[in-house]
Formats: C-alpha cells, sequence, structure tokens
C-alpha cells in the first residue's frame, strides 16, 4: 500500500488561518502526512506571507494524533545544524514520534540575498550540507559526546539533552536526484531518500543507482524508504482539472495545446499527477509499481479545502488497499 501525504508551499501566502484548516484537513481526510517547504520568500516577486517552519509544525504535532510532518526541506544554508536537531527531536517527542526531519543543502539565491544569508556556488553548498548531516547524524543517533572538526560547524564534547525517545531521533530524509551528489549522501546519511518529479521509470532507475550506493556503504536497499514529491492537479470533472490548468493561458506555447495533450506531456515529462479520480488514482497505483512508498503530492491551493476533502474522498480508497 503506498502512502499519500500533502505538501504545501509554506512561502506561498502561508499564514495561521491557512495553516490551521490544511492541518484539520489533512487528519481528517487520512492522509498519511503533511509537509511543507522552508523558505523565507519565492524566488520572484510579489512578496507572500511565509509562516516560519518549525513554529508551525509544533502547532501541528500538538493538534494531531496521526500525520506524520516535517520540512521538505530545511536548507543547511541557513538552518544550524545543532539547532535543527535539537528542535527536530523536540518535535518528535512531542508528537509521539512523528517528525521527519527533511534537510537539503539550500538553493534559492533570492531569498539568501534578501536576507544576507551564505548560499554559495553549488560546491560550497554541499560541502557545507555534508557537514551538516555530520553534525546532526552524531547529535541525534549517538549517546555519547560529539566531537567534530568542519570547515562550517564545529562540536566539542556536545551533547542534546534530553536524549529523543525514539531511538536514534526522528528519520532523516535528503530530498534530490542527484547521482554524483545527492544520492551519494542519502546513502550514508538518510533514512528516506525524497525523490524530485520523476516518471515511474525515472524513479526506478534512479532507485537502482541508490541500491548500488547503499550496498557500497555496507547497508541493504531496505534500509531506505523510497518516496516522491510531485506537484498534483485533481480535479472531480475534466472542467475543474482544466480550470486548475488554467494558469498555461498565460503561456503563448500552451494555450492552444489540447487539454488531453497537454496532460499527457505534464505525465511523460515526470512534472505532476494529473486528472480525475480515476485518472489520478491509475497514476499513483503506477507509481506504486514503480516502488514509490510514498507521496508527497504538492498542492498549491492553500484555500481549496474541498478540493482536499474531495480527493481524500475520491483518491485514498482507490489506492489505500
Amino acid at each position: 500500500m503506498i502512502e499519500l501525504s500533502l505538501m504545501i508551499e509554506g512561502q506561498d501566502g502561508l499564514d495561521w488561518p491557512r495553516w490551521q484548516r490544511l492541518v484539520a484537513a489533512a487528519e481528517e481526510g487520512g492522509f498519511a502526512g503533511l509537509f511543507r517547504s522552508d523558505h523565507y520568500t519565492n524566488p520572484r516577486p510579489p512578496e507572500k506571507d511565509s509562516l516560519e517552519m518549525i513554529v508551525s509544525l509544533a502547532y501541528l504535532a500538538d493538534h494531531t494524533r496521526h500525520l506524520h510532518f516535517g520540512p521538505l526541506v530545511a536548507p543547511l544554508s541557513f538552518r544550524a545544524p545543532a539547532m535543527l536537531a535539537r528542535q527536530a527531536a523536540a518535535l518528535d517527542d512531542l508528537s509521539g514520534g512523528r517528525m521527519v526531519l527533511g534537510l537539503g543543502a539550500g538553493w534559492q539565491e533570492r531569498e539568501h540575498t534578501m536576507f544576507g544569508l551564505d548560499l554559495g556556488d553549488v560546491q560550497r553548498r554541499m560541502a557545507r550540507f555534508e557537514e551538516g548531516l555530520e553534525v546532526i547524524t552524531r547529535l541525534l543517533k549517538r549517546d555519547e559526546p560529539a566531537t567534530y572538526e568542519g570547515t562550517f560547524f564545529q562540536l566539542r564534547d556536545a551533547v542534546l539533552l534530553p536524549r529523543p525517545t525514539r531511538a536514534g531521533g526522528p528519520p532523516i530524509l535528503i530530498g534530490g536526484n542527484g547521482p554524483k551528489k545527492t544520492l551519494p549522501l542519502v546513502a550514508r546519511f538518510a533514512d528516506i531518500w525524497n525523490a524530485l518529479y520523476l516518471t515511474p521509470q525515472g524513479f526506478q532507475e534512479r532507485s537502482r543507482m541508490l541500491d548500488e550506493l547503499l550496498v557500497a556503504q555496507g547497508r541493504q536497499p531496505a534500509d531506505i524508504k523510497r518516496t516522491m514529491m510531485i506537484t498534483l492537479y485533481f480535479g472531480r470533472t475534466l472542467d475543474e482539472v482544466d480550470q486548475r490548468l488554467s494558469w498555461r493561458q498565460r503561456r503563448p506555447e500552451l494555450a492552444e495545446q489540447p487539454l488531453d495533450a497537454f496532460i499527457a506531456s505534464l505525465q511523460s515529462e515526470g512534472r505532476a499527477i494529473v486528472g480525475t479520480p480515476d485518472m489520478v488514482a491509475q497514476q499513483i497505483k503506477a507509481y506504486a509499481q514503480a516502488g514509490v512508498q510514498e507521496i508527497m503530492l504538492q498542492w498549491f491551493d492553500q484555500d481549496d479545502v474541498e478540493g482536499i476533502r474531495a480527493f481524500a474522498e475520491s483518491v485514498l480508497p482507490q489506492v489505500q488497499v
């Protein structure tokens, strides 16, 4: 059985009333989890509300009983790894063991420039990310004091107290598809791999690469949970689907394309799951057959709680069997 979770872009207008409604809808609808991005702002104007990630997850942890949750993903370009490990352990304990610690290197230049944050080039980002993973892993998974001397981060006989109730603390999720940099880090540090925007065939190819890297690290393929984030355009009818995709009318190269052809192109590129309940369920089943154990469905319209409920009622029963 594949798990289905929701993913919300927190920098795209998220405020407390919207978050409270989304949390309730996800919990009541029977979704497995609720995830959100971690950004100060969007890559392009205009500016929108952007509810702080850790504070928002504390609310979720205390107001739900079933959802697992976490950031997709927290950038170690502006999240200090020692503090993030401490916060994640506390959220995991508060929720009774439902926190997932999603981690990334950081990528969005605009927010870093705007707030005086050090993003750096790709090489610097990945080097800092690797060090941050070392710090977080040592603090969460080892009970003895940790010492680490890196270029970006240092520990000197550091120990987090209280120790996480769950052995090793919350599972570490690493997001990305890169075979040269990201997947080797997944094989070394992660409990969960979160792929991004792949077709079922593309997912299988990257999953096989990860298997080889895991074996080389002395781990087993079953040690890693396989998940994927992908956009969802869902409607109860094709007319509703067409409305969800109305943004294509603003792009001349897409405006004249028939709806069925445009849906097919989104699917063939692995950019989205698209369609009516039966269409969407069929696509989800194809991902399950490819080895995806959980899909984080990127839901853009934060005010469309009714759409979330309609999806839960019409699609979840078809795939959770």
